[in-house]
């Protein structure tokens, strides 16, 4: 076994300790500098000299510490190292013509290394992180394999490959001007219009880059890559910010793109994984440590590996807990006591107008919220949150109610530990609460951090904790599973719902995560009507009954895959899908 040592820079806070990590090393402490301070302050793990025993990894008052075993044989498979105590990504997938190639893995594994890599972004230095990467060391590696071929078309411009990137909301800080504008510059073969029609961004292509939507960013961001003449396509996280009708229209079109260019797809939806790709590898290791690239798989084995935790054929547990998916029976509504009532609510804007049908949340039940992106799922969240106020209609309550609004800001400037004292000063000394919500969603990782300075999933985290957090009777979460990966979204499903059940409060979810709505909700509200123009609410329902409703209008069928009993999507026109439309049965079959 060889011993790596990682220091988390961002969890590092040697100006708040006494250098716990030097100061009970054994090593050190018989007269060998296995950790040095260096210049900066950050301290030093010398590896060689490392004897592994841990004692800094829980004496580190941060957690910045990881000292990680691992088999000898890795080292021969090691593709790129940041620097000494850095990150370290070790092999690379498969090259695959004609097929969808997933990535799957939580963030921090090096997901996006990989894609920075293949996409010749960055040069693999295979751990010489002293002297950096040369092509010419990365093709004589890889000599004898079709990824020496790949790297030699890609250095010499034979291969052209294309990056959608991860954050789409950088896009405006980027670009300046019409969505046509930018998207003309990098139309070679003048398909603009027919790609703009197929993603539905008709409308979006006279506005400016800064005045349109997430999911507008993110469609207008796939146009971009699809409209760029490539031979191989990486697309990071496209499903971002768009509902289920929009994720699978884009997952159709990468699909086809497939058969006629090489595609990789890295995606934390895994019902869109599962529908995307062709073959799959995980990426598994130790957030901000290392990551390994697991062998190829097919799709339905590879997720369900992710799931377990566990890899078959390479005899690896790479979590040491299952992501399950239990069949709840449904809870009888009629035996749960109303908490709010609403009944014919509308809301008028100049260009939009929404109409809500009576409705109820009952004490104890969690109530999720699907439809399409424009119809007024949020504006509904933020009239039950008394942010705006209807204008005909009556919601009946005097309850205490706790707002996550889909796009979180803050200007806080101070640390999460900070903030998270000044709001909830009670709540941070509560054992149920540290136990059921501060520990599982790893707030812990971030309590030194500066609020400005928390990446997406950090501060969607921290937005979570901080609901839960405010004694309330209705808890309102709008798409709590943006830029979360995909165990992050399994472990808050049930640390909301674990929430709901042990306080006996209730709460209303907006997302378009079908997993994360399958595993949350007792109930469905079901939104839909025209994009933008007008939109409609109806339920809640049992589960079942808005599952039909709004699949139907999706025009797709779920099944239950035999060993996890996770929903899986049909294939449109199969056997599973003509016989459940038949029946009438979208999701429970």
């Amino acid at each position: 076994m060889m011993h790596i040592a990682v220091i988390l820079r961002d969890r590092c806070q040697f100006k708040k300790c006494n250098y716990e990590c030097r100061f009970y090393c054994p090593v050190v402490r018989m007269g060998s500098d296995a950790v040095v301070i260096t210049e900066s302050g950050y301290p030093r793990i010398v590896e060689d000299l490392c004897e592994g025993c841990g004692i800094c990894v829980h004496k580190c008052p941060f957690e910045a510490v990881k000292i990680i075993s691992l088999p000898e044989e890795l080292t021969e498979d090691l593709v790129h190292q940041y620097s000494e105590n850095g990150f370290r990504l070790y092999r690379l997938p498969r090259i695959h013509s004609g097929k969808v190639v997933g990535i799957l893995g939580p963030n921090g594994i090096g997901k996006s290394t990989v894609l920075k890599i293949l996409s010749g972004n960055l040069i693999p230095n295979l751990g010489d992180y002293n002297h950096g990467g040369s092509w010419d060391k990365v093709v004589n590696y890889f000599s004898g394999t079709v990824m020496a071929d790949y790297f030699s078309k890609l250095i010499d411009g034979d291969v052209k490959p294309v990056l959608k990137p991860q954050y789409v909301d950088m896009i405006p800080q980027v670009f300046k001007g019409k969505v046509k504008e930018i998207l003309k510059k990098v139309d070679v073969n003048g398909k603009m219009d027919e790609v703009a029609h197929d993603l539905k961004i008709e409308n979006s292509l006279g506005r400016d880059v800064n005045k349109v939507s997430g999911g507008e960013l993110q469609s207008v961001a796939i146009a971009a890559a699809l409209l760029k003449d490539g031979d191989v396509y990486f697309f990071d996280e496209p499903s971002s910010y768009l509902d289920i009708f929009q994720r699978l229209n884009v997952a159709r079109i990468i699909k086809d793109l497939s058969s006629k260019k090489m595609v990789f797809v890295v995606e934390h939806d895994l019902a869109i994984m599962d529908f995307i790709a062709d073959v799959v590898h995980i990426i598994y290791g130790s957030e901000g440590a290392y990551g390994i690239v697991s062998n190829i798989r097919n799709t339905r084995n590879a997720i369900n590996e992710y799931l377990n935790g566990y890899l078959r054929d390479e005899n690896m547990r790479f979590r040491d807990w299952k992501i399950e998916f239990i069949l709840h029976p449904p809870k009888r509504r009629a035996d749960l006591p109303t908490l709010i009532s609403w009944d014919g609510i509308e809301k008028k804007y100049p260009k939009f107008n929404l109409s809500i049908e009576h409705g109820e949340i009952r004490i104890g039940e969690v109530v999720g919220v699907v439809g399409p992106n424009a119809t007024g799922k949020t504006t509904f969240v933020k009239i039950l949150a008394g942010v705006i106020k209807p204008d005909a209609g009556e919601i009946d309550t005097e309850i205490k109610i706790s707002y996550k609004p889909q796009y979180i800001k803050s200007d806080y400037d101070g640390e999460v530990e900070e903030l998270l004292n000044s709001v909830l000063k009670e709540r941070m000394q509560n054992k149920f609460y540290q136990a059921e919500v501060f520990h599982p969603l790893n707030i812990r990782h971030i309590m030194h951090k500066e609020v400005k300075n928390l990446s997406g999933g950090e501060m969607q985290l921290l937005a979570i904790a901080l609901c839960l957090g405010r004694e309330a009777d209705l808890y309102l979460l709008d798409e709590p599973s943006a830029y979360l990966d995909s165990n992050q979204r399994m472990v808050t499903s049930k640390v909301i719902r674990r929430f709901v059940e042990n306080t006996g409060k209730s709460a209303l979810i907006v997302d378009h995560d079908v997993y994360f709505i399958d595993i949350i909700a007792d109930s469905l509200m079901v939104f839909g009507g025209e994009p933008g123009i007008k939109g409609y609410g109806k339920g809640p329902f049992t589960m079942r009954e808005g599952m039909n409703l709004f699949l139907k209008n999706v025009g797709i069928t779920f099944r239950r895959d035999a060993d996890t009993r996770r929903p899986r999507i049909n294939k449109p026109d199969s056997y599973n899908d003509r016989e459940q439309k038949r029946m009438g049965e979208y999701y429970y079959a």
